[in-house]
């Protein structure tokens, strides 16, 4: 734009060939009327002055240069007012429009503080409120801040400027804040301000009708005077700010009201709703009862008034752990997705109420799955009252093919028919005894009976039969199709323990058919499950169940009918289908490695081969029957299901 003092020079020798009076005016009004069209700073005015001074120029040029310079920076000043005050209202027009449509009093109020900031052209604005329930105020809101400690400041009423202009409802100013003695000086609040480099503050309140509800600040961290039109502006923008808040409180008010009335509304609604919906559930519940309906009739009721689906479990089908828990607390509680209510008469599991599907689940809801088990658990009682006659019946019939051998078949399986059994088809002997420690006689005595009524229940489900001797519990079940002796028995063993909540042994016997006709394979297959039950519990497995087939070799000693080809089969059948089906020679290498010590060496020469075909033999051996059948255990079946294989063989020829 060109060096001031060289146009300055030009503008006075202009003036100097100017005529008459307006030649005398121009050179002393033109420069400054051109520093001010360009907005030049405050020190490019003393130029035109300077240089006239400089020149020699006439007393009268360079008085009213200096007289013009006053004007000048008159108007300057005049027109930089102007220009705050402006900013200053477009600031406030803006705060206030902010205002109107107010929906985050947080953004506000930091929108505030920020023009603030801007405005005063001051390092730091910040504000805080008052709290009432600890009577002292706390930092809100913060712009330009960069010390921690500093932003989490809490001031005691009357303690540093903000204390004192919250405690007193007056604004505040200091020009260098740790010189100044009129504040309470605290370690906590002079440590943060001290962290932040605050030197000069001006604090204002924020006031309510006559209440101050916290301070607005503008902070240097240099020494500085505040003006007064910047105190009466930060005030301003307090009293925006406090309007603001006022306004959030009464919007808060007024949603908090209308929350109250929709709760009300809906409490209103679901009380409504929840007599109504008791009610169906009831007239429902006893319409099923009066009718005879069943614990499947009481579930299907049950999901059409909770909208879901329903169902009866029986003790050993359901989770453990939330039945247990159900059982214990007497109401129905949450497993996953589903909610499960126990079915309990007295201390003894009878199933569960399950809600497939409802990870949400209302008190209401909650109380009706809750009374439909209870009400599924007078069912089952009245159910097993009527029953009871029925299992004596079952009882009597085992009795009578265990001990009556010598019952005509015809009549036994007519018993058998009124009890929805039958005797031709395959059944299995279960012997079942408690593990568990009684204290007493009295507790122990419970406790069969327990095992005896859960015995008598599952038979009766099962379409079998049960009778309680030898101080335990004897089953017979029908083998369903791909079913084995070993699996019925272990089910049957958790399904008891369940049922009696102790440990419960189930030693089972080998299949056995066409009862009727033969009553006393009854008996022996009793004995066979009582001396697998034995077994079991001399192993040290209470609580399983297995069959003779579980125990390898012992089991030909504990087997009714001494399964012997069973036994070679098992263990080596799979050898003698392999040399039948290729015609090798696989289970006479095995007889002689075993002869010879295991050793491959001294093999080799018994069967006049080399040894690596010994090898190969043996290799074919391991893929055949496991990895481990030259372990112990398995080398000792396996002998002796070669020699049982060799006294078979001999016996056919």
């Amino acid at each position: 734009m060109g060096n001031p003092v060289t146009m300055s020079r030009d503008h006075v020798r202009s003036a100097e060939r100017a005529d008459g009076a307006a030649s005398a005016a121009a050179p002393t009004e033109t420069p400054f009327l051109e520093l001010l069209a360009r907005g030049a700073p405050v020190d490019a005015y003393e130029q035109p002055v300077l240089l006239a001074r400089a020149e020699g120029r006439p007393g009268e040029t360079v008085g009213a240069l200096e007289h013009a310079k006053l004007l000048a920076l008159r108007v300057r000043a005049e027109l930089e007012g102007r220009r705050r005050r402006e900013a200053e209202l477009s600031a406030l027009f803006e705060t206030a429009h902010d205002l109107a449509g107010l929906r985050d009093l947080d953004s506000v109020l930091r929108a505030i503080v920020q023009r603030a900031r801007s405005l005063l052209g001051t390092d730091v604005a910040y504000l805080s409120l008052n709290d009432p329930a600890r009577g002292d105020t706390y930092m809100r809101v913060t712009e330009g801040s960069v010390a921690a400690r500093f932003q989490q400041l809490r001031l005691g009423m009357g303690e540093g400027l903000g204390g004192l202009v919250a405690q007193t409802a007056r604004p505040y100013v200091t020009d260098d804040y740790f010189k100044d003695d009129r504040f309470q000086h605290t370690h906590a609040i002079d440590a943060g301000v001290r962290d932040e480099g605050l030197v000069a503050i001006l604090g204002v309140p924020l006031m309510l009708g006559h209440h101050v509800i916290g301070v607005l600040f503008a902070a240097d961290r240099r020494a500085r005077v505040f003006e007064r039109e910047q105190i009466a502006l930060l005030g301003s923008f307090a009293a925006l700010a406090a309007a603001a808040i006022d306004t959030a409180n009464l919007l808060t008010e007024t949603r908090s009201a209308l929350a109250g009335l929709e709760r009300a509304n809906e409490i209103i609604r679901d009380r409504s709703a929840v007599i109504e919906r008791a009610s169906d559930v009831h007239d429902r519940l006893t319409e099923l009862v009066l009718r005879g309906g069943g614990v499947h009739d009481v579930a299907a009721a049950v999901s059409q008034v909770l909208d879901g689906t329903v169902e009866f479990t029986e003790a050993a089908d359901t989770p453990q752990g939330p039945l247990e828990a159900s059982r214990a607390e007497g109401h129905a509680v949450r497993h996953k997705d589903d909610w499960i209510a126990a079915v309990a008469a007295g201390g003894e599991l009878l199933g569960a109420l399950v809600l497939h599907g409802h990870p949400g689940l209302d008190p209401v809801d909650q109380l009706t799955l809750e009374r439909a088990a209870m009400v599924t658990s007078l069912l089952l009682l009245a159910r097993r009252s009527a029953l009871d006659a029925e299992q004596r019946v079952r009882g009597e019939l085992l009795d009578d093919l265990l001990d009556a051998r010598d019952r005509d078949p015809r009549l036994l399986r007519e018993r058998a028919a009124r009890l929805h059994a039958d005797l031709d088809a395959t059944h299995v002997v279960l012997a079942a005894r408690l593990d568990g420690p009684a204290a007493d006689a009295e507790q122990e005595a419970d406790a069969r009976r327990r095992l005896w009524s859960a015995a008598s229940h599952l038979a009766a489900t099962r379409h079998g039969l049960a009778a309680a001797r030898d101080g335990g519990t004897v089953l017979l079940l029908p083998l369903r199709t791909g079913d084995t002796a070993t699996a019925l028995a272990r089910r049957t063993a958790r399904h008891l323990g369940t049922a009696v909540h102790e440990p419960v042994t189930v030693g089972a016997s080998a299949p056995v058919r066409d009862l009727a006709a033969h009553p006393d394979a009854v008996a022996a297959a009793y004995q066979e499950g009582r001396r697998c039950l034995e077994a079991l519990r001399l192993l040290g497995r209470a609580g399983d169940g297995a069959a003779a087939e579980d125990f390898g070799f012992l089991g030909l000693l504990l087997a009714g009918d001494r399964d012997i080809a069973g036994f070679v089969d098992r263990t080596i059948g799979q050898v003698v289908a392999y040399d039948e089906r290729r015609g090798t020679d696989l289970v006479r290498t095995l007889d002689a490695y075993f002869t010879c010590g295991m050793s491959p060496a001294r093999t080799k020469d018994e069967l006049h081969v080399h040894v690596n075909t010994v090898a190969q033999r043996l290799e074919r051996v391991g893929r055949l029957l496991g990895d481990d059948w030259q372990s112990p255990a398995r080398a000792l079946e396996i002998q002796l299901a070669l020699r049982l294989h060799r006294l078979s063989a001999a016996e056919q020829r």
